[in-house]
């Protein structure tokens, strides 16, 4: 995969190139309706994530920094803070409850869904510099999908080892798209954006292992806070190598093992990642891995009217990636169940279905969900193997008490580019995360009809000052 050095290109400052002569007319018009899109989600998941157990934590430590008056917004807060901290706490609350969107992979030696949640690194750093530096709607949505494109792209172009053997793709890449998207608004020209690049380079950093606990939602959180802060300090004038990502020693090396050159030169925005392969925006508040088989499993359910006390087994088949992930299968908290197949069956079985009050410790907790889990078995399929790492293939196969059999099969699941969800769809998720979080109506309400129209607002406050506080 890798080429050898005598043959790299200086990625970092074609990277930087890109980022510094993007212009947001040429965002073309389908890229621009898909990101307004999960810029509305990733906002509404900030407002829940605020009302979850690690957003009362983050707003604990910001109090004890004694950080005084900024200029950023801490989403579901009563509080404006430093950009860097406030990317942070926003970059917490999107990926609190595992519900944000997720890149698509391109290659079949990727893991589908889980290279990278774009938005959750690259939109609060795009919020938090745009209100610092009064920016325009227009001028914030171009940031933030800048910061997207450089984050999938250097997800898509590192070795798939980095992955596989630990590394959270959402903490070590979204470092970069948090840089990006701040160089932008800055207004930094090539050579300081290449030093926020390499200063982002060196904060990257996150292992798989912490999944199903409040550190990977941290994951996300430091990401957009270190990206801020290596734009900031490039913007002082503080010294980092031009060659991050390509160099011997640089990123795509110590961290991957090698790259693949050809997914990231002269790629950037041509496609759009928004437009090809496309992102993912979740159903349900678990991990993306478990989607397929929820769709599928819920329209089993309803075509064949199906009952939980009817269900003698359940067989879930997939790919020998998926299980490296989805690793909970005796969940004892609601984090856990987010990577927990076997939960994820369950509680649809049981409840019809799986949203944020399903994802709860009581409910994990509860006699019959324990006993339903018993009934599945998560297991590596053949069929499901072959298919690729690039889809998340599962096959369901459903024993009922009375000797019947029903099976079904999904690639990918609702949400995602090949099912999506319409801006409305996304737009009643958001309405329940607000509501979840407390949020008024007419103010959820003001705030979707504002996203639909980003690049006419003039300025950002426009729509921040609606995050400020909930109610």
């Amino acid at each position: 995969m890798d080429q050898p050095s005598g043959q790299d290109v200086q990625l970092t400052k074609y990277v930087a190139e890109f980022v510094v002569g993007a212009k947001a007319e040429a965002l073309p018009s389908d890229v621009v309706a898909l990101g307004k899109k999960s810029i509305l989600d990733g906002i509404g998941l900030a407002f829940s994530g605020a009302v979850a157990r690690s957003g009362a934590l983050v707003r604990q430590h910001l109090d004890s920094l004694n950080l005084g008056e900024g200029p950023a917004t801490v989403i579901g807060g009563n509080r404006k803070v430093a950009p860097r901290f406030a990317a942070f706490a926003n970059g917490v609350g999107i990926h609190a409850d595992d519900y944000d969107d997720t890149q698509l992979a391109v290659a079949t030696d990727r893991v589908y869904g889980l290279l990278t949640h774009p938005t959750a690194p690259a939109l609060p750093a795009a919020l938090a510099m745009g209100e610092a530096r009064k920016a325009s709607g227009r001028d914030v949505m171009l940031a933030y999908h800048l910061g997207v494109e450089v984050e999938c792209k250097i997800a898509e172009a590192i070795d798939p080892r980095h992955y596989q053997t630990g590394f959270h793709a959402t903490a070590t890449c979204g470092t970069f798209a948090a840089a990006a998207a701040s160089a932008k608004l800055m207004g930094l020209n090539v050579e300081a954006t290449q030093r926020a690049l390499s200063l982002a380079g060196s904060q990257s950093a996150g292992l798989r292992e912490n999944f199903g606990t409040m550190t990977k939602p941290f994951h996300a959180g430091r990401s957009s806070e270190s990206g801020v802060a290596a734009a900031e300090f490039a913007a002082s004038g503080w010294t980092a190598t031009g060659k991050i990502l390509e160099a011997p020693r640089g990123f795509f090396r110590a961290a991957g093992g090698g790259y693949d050159q050809g997914a990231i030169y002269r790629k950037l925005g041509a496609p759009w990642t928004f437009a090809e392969p496309g992102i993912s925006i979740k159903p349900h508040p678990s991990g993306s891995l478990t989607h397929p088989g929820m769709t599928e499993m819920a329209r089993l359910i309803r075509e064949h009217k199906i009952a939980a006390k009817d269900v003698k087994r359940v067989r879930v088949g997939t790919n020998s990636n998926m299980p490296n992930a989805l690793i909970h299968h005796r969940p004892t908290d609601e984090l856990q169940a987010k990577f927990s197949m076997e939960f994820c069956m369950a509680i649809l079985l049981l409840k019809g279905r799986a949203g944020l009050n399903e994802f709860t410790d009581e409910v994990v907790a509860q006699p019959d969900v324990k006993a339903m889990i018993e009934k599945v078995d998560f297991v590596v399929d053949d069929v499901a193997e072959k298919a690729g790492y690039h889809k998340m293939t599962t096959i369901i196969d459903i024993e009922l008490n009375d000797g019947r059999k029903i099976s079904g099969r999904a690639d990918f699941g609702k949400g995602s580019p090949a099912n999506p969800m319409s801006y409305d769809e996304v737009a009643d998720k958001f309405r329940e995360n607000t509501e979840y979080a407390g949020v008024a109506k007419a103010t959820a309400n003001e705030i979707v009809n504002l996203v639909r129209d980003l690049e006419t607002l003039k300025s950002i406050d426009q729509l921040t000052r609606l995050l400020l506080k909930i109610g």
